[in-house]
């Protein structure tokens, strides 16, 4: 769901944006009154519902704030920060599956949290956005977001607030990388996403990945050794926001060049959200609400992994919802025999709407495979 800024918030926004542009040495001092302001709080409130999430430890819903009146909590929470009574409460810890079968901490706090936390990144944003630096790509408003990961450390996932501070924290790192030298005498630049990030160079990677440890030490920030490592491109392959990166071949001439494909862990992983979407527990839904799902999947996935040549990964996930539509279709009807021949191609495609996202390569003058 996407929100349109209030005009209010958006003249604040911008004010202290300009103003953190022109004077970067400026100290911002009186910035709490805006936290609680009843336009930034409310519009805090609204995102945090356009995001929806599980109850934190209160157990209080979004359904139970509209049954108690919006306006009545909010008027509640912005008198406890204006009085300086606001206390957070304990997040609650749940556990989510990862693809490689383990389970990543996932910290739930309060709405009333989540909002305050909200309004606070709702004020801070524009002023630290003004300072980051160009190598930093994550959740930034002229820069294409896509996700954020936690390892179980700093601020919890789920956290409103633990996209701006992952920001926070990286931007010592870049700026320092720079600022002491490393990035000219090394010639290694830096691509970061949150708590993710790529040194690219041509030679000197080594020493390279031992200058990052170090960095990182001092900088009490902690390296997943698990997923760190030197990589020697076109050789070899590494992945990074869901893209393999490594040796790609032109379909039409043959030749090779360095570019990029959407992840098997990717296509694994819209293929088992396919796969869970058409359980046979789930042939109560009707024929439209299935399609209708997978096809919001289909074309959200999609619609990130449409750079470089994507056909071949376009096809084995058209391939596995047909055959998962047609597994559904006949537990639904109690249908004998071959899938195939009860529900061709054609007839999911035309007749009962199911996307096709190799069609969509036509717009794509470099995704064809």
């Amino acid at each position: 769901m996407s929100l349109t800024t209030p005009v209010s918030v958006q003249k604040l926004q911008t004010a202290l944006h300009d103003k953190a542009k022109e004077s970067p040495d400026f100290r911002f001092y009186a910035l709490y009154d805006k936290v609680y302001r009843k336009d930034v709080l409310a519009f805090a409130y609204e995102c945090c519902k356009a995001n929806g999430g599980a109850a934190g430890v209160d157990g209080q819903m979004f359904e139970d704030i509209e049954a108690y009146g919006v306006e009545r909590w909010l008027d509640e929470l912005a008198q406890e920060l204006k009085s300086r009574t606001y206390q957070p409460l304990p997040v609650r810890r749940v556990y989510i599956p990862k693809p490689d079968g383990k389970q990543r901490p996932l910290g739930v706090p309060a709405i009333r949290d989540r909002a305050a936390e909200m309004a606070a990144v709702l004020v801070l944003e524009p002023i630290f956005e003004a300072d980051l630096q160009p190598e930093q790509y994550a959740y930034r408003h002229k820069h294409r977001s896509t996700r954020n990961r936690d390892e179980g450390r700093g601020s919890p996932q789920g956290s409103p607030i633990s996209p701006l501070l992952s920001n926070l924290y990286m931007r010592r790192f870049v700026l320092g990388w720079k600022k002491l030298g490393h990035e000219k005498r090394l010639q290694a630049y830096i691509v970061n996403y949150a708590d993710d990030l790529v040194i690219c160079c041509r030679s000197k990677a080594e020493e390279a990945l031992d200058t990052m440890r170090n960095m990182m030490t001092k900088l009490k920030l902690t390296v997943n050794e698990k997923k760190t490592r030197v990589c020697k491109l076109p050789e070899e392959k590494f992945d990074f926001l869901g893209y393999t990166f490594g040796r790609c071949y032109s379909p039409k001439t043959g030749r090779a060049y360095l570019g990029t494909t959407p992840s098997k862990k990717r296509v694994q992983r819209i293929c088992e959200a396919i796969s869970e979407e058409t359980r046979r527990s789930k042939t109560q839904l009707d024929r439209k609400t299935v399609v209708v799902t997978l096809n919001r999947k289909m074309i959200g996935w999609a619609n990130y992994f449409r750079l470089g040549p994507v056909s071949k990964a376009y096809r084995a996930v058209e391939r596995h919802a047909r055959k998962r539509l047609r597994q559904w279709l006949c537990a639904k009807h109690h249908k004998q025999g071959a899938a195939i021949k009860q529900f061709p191609e054609a007839s999911l495609h035309d007749k009962l709407g199911l996307v096709r996202l190799t069609q969509r390569t036509r717009s794509f003058p470099w995704a064809t495979s």
